[in-house]
């Protein structure tokens, strides 16, 4: 198989077996993403914030 022949068969695979979503459950479905990411972003922010502030103390207390 070629490289022309494997994306041949791509381009017809997503054309004909693909089950596409519809517009209005892509549209929920984009803001489901969006919604973990956000709360997702801010969990590892957080994280990060008082991971940051105890190597601070610990480092601070060395000196």
């Amino acid at each position: 198989m070629t490289i022309i022949g494997y994306i041949k068969e791509s381009f017809a695979e997503l054309k004909h077996s693909v089950t596409w979503p519809t517009w209005a459950e892509g549209q929920r479905l984009m803001v489901v993403v969006a919604v973990f990411s956000i709360l997702f972003s801010l969990a590892i922010w957080g994280v990060d914030t008082v991971f940051g502030e105890l190597i601070r103390l610990y480092y601070g207390n060395l000196s």
